[in-house]
């Protein structure tokens, strides 16, 4: 039987107490698992915060691995959205060096990609960008040419669609 390796993007519910979080990473580390990007953050139930894990693996392991979170005192709930119809979003905030000769090249890359300035600098700039992964990657990219001084990326957050019946609202 072949093994599949795959991006899995978890999403768990707990408790808004101190350790939380180190009890969760240390399962991961406890097993050996990496953690691919991590994001955390109040949700919509005061007192309970949502997590949301991107862990690559086959389909086994990301089994055993919702399985050991369950088993954690704080954990509330932990679906894994990978196969689910989804809103997937990254926001990342980038210092890029701006030269007076470059800045306005750097301005448009930016809109081009949907993001925007955010602080403006003698020498640099810092852009932001929010989308899927893809989008900022890209931007990235292109902006290393001009010397990137510094990145910060949320990591995956994710929302299953609605399941209204209505047509979903796709966003560029």
């Amino acid at each position: 039987m072949e093994k599949t390796m795959m991006q899995h993007t978890l999403v768990a519910h707990m408790e808004n107490k101190p350790g939380v979080l180190n009890r969760v990473s240390g399962l991961f580390r406890r097993r050996n698992y990496n953690i691919e990007a991590l994001c955390v953050g109040h949700s919509e139930t005061p007192g309970i915060s949502r997590m949301t894990i991107v862990v690559n693996g086959d389909n086994r392991i990301v089994e055993q691995v919702v399985k050991q979170l369950y088993k954690l005192v704080n954990v509330t709930a932990v679906v894994d959205v990978s196969d689910q119809p989804s809103v997937i979003r990254e926001l990342a905030l980038i210092k890029v060096e701006a030269k007076p000769g470059t800045r306005m090249e750097i301005i448009e890359l930016t809109k081009v990609f949907h993001g925007r300035v955010v602080d403006v600098g003698s020498e640099a700039m810092t852009v932001e960008v929010t989308g899927p992964e893809e989008r900022v990657n890209s931007l990235v990219r292109l902006l290393q040419p001009f010397g990137i001084r510094e990145l910060a990326r949320t990591g995956r957050m994710a929302l299953v669609r609605s399941d209204d019946g209505r047509e979903p609202i796709l966003e560029s």
